[in-house]
């Protein structure tokens, strides 16, 4: 799984299979509620014979089915190795999985503003991971600004929520930071993979304040230039 994730083992405390086993309970619990509902909507029009109430149900699958679809298409990029990509992915690949995951049922208002056509696949992953924890954090809604920018020395990634209540838990705040040291609950799994994200590529997690009515997360990825390349071969 670490090795699907396009990384390669960092000791922080969490080896492949931590990682793993993380990844897998926060897709379960994730998964469990719209394929939960599939369930329901199957078992209410196999006993349903009023036409109304067999179109609600109908309803209700379409509604489930799409929103499951949804999060595996998101995972997989986000989580996953992307093996449909080559070494850099297309950014509006990025935004339509981020707008299928955070709908309206979500009350989270996308605003992408990616210029690059493409981004290297570790940054693209990270800017997920990233977007993915401050849209959960907007536990009453509101709006999740989403911006990445490649220049001749790093790609700049920003992410910005804003909502009538913002809460990113502490553990996830320690280990964007830290990264795995100790214990790591599943839904921090995402907090680990983007510290280690930053970390291969070079780069840090910066965090704005707690007591900020802002959450700001960002990361600067050096990009590595010819010379140096053409140095280490």
């Amino acid at each position: 799984m670490l090795r699907a994730a396009g990384l390669r083992p960092i000791q922080r405390g969490m080896n492949a299979t931590d990682l793993a086993s993380l990844l897998c309970s926060r897709l379960c619990h994730d998964l469990m509620s719209p394929v939960g509902a599939l369930n329901n909507g199957i078992e209410l029009m196999a006993d349903e014979t009023d036409p109304a109430m067999r179109d609600k149900c109908l309803e209700l699958l379409t509604d489930s089915a799409r929103a499951t679809a949804n999060k595996l298409k998101f995972f997989r990029l986000a989580f996953g190795a992307a093996g449909g990509f080559g070494a850099e992915i297309d950014t509006r690949e990025a935004e339509a999985v981020l707008e299928g995951l955070f709908g309206p049922e979500r009350r989270v208002a996308l605003t992408w503003a990616v210029g690059d056509a493409t981004l290297p696949k570790g940054a693209v992953k990270l800017l997920l991971n990233l977007a993915l924890l401050a849209g959960d954090a907007l536990v009453r809604g509101g709006s999740l600004h989403v911006g990445a920018e490649r220049s001749d020395e790093a790609i700049e990634i920003a992410v910005r929520a804003e909502g009538p209540r913002i809460l990113l838990d502490p553990e996830l705040r320690r280990t964007l930071i830290e990264g795995g040291k100790g214990a790591i609950e599943p839904r921090a799994a995402g907090a680990w993979l983007a510290f280690a994200l930053a970390e291969e590529a070079g780069g840090k997690i910066q965090l704005g304040d707690p007591a900020d009515e802002v959450l700001m997360i960002g990361a600067a990825l050096p990009l590595q230039s010819p010379s140096a390349s053409s140095g280490q071969s």
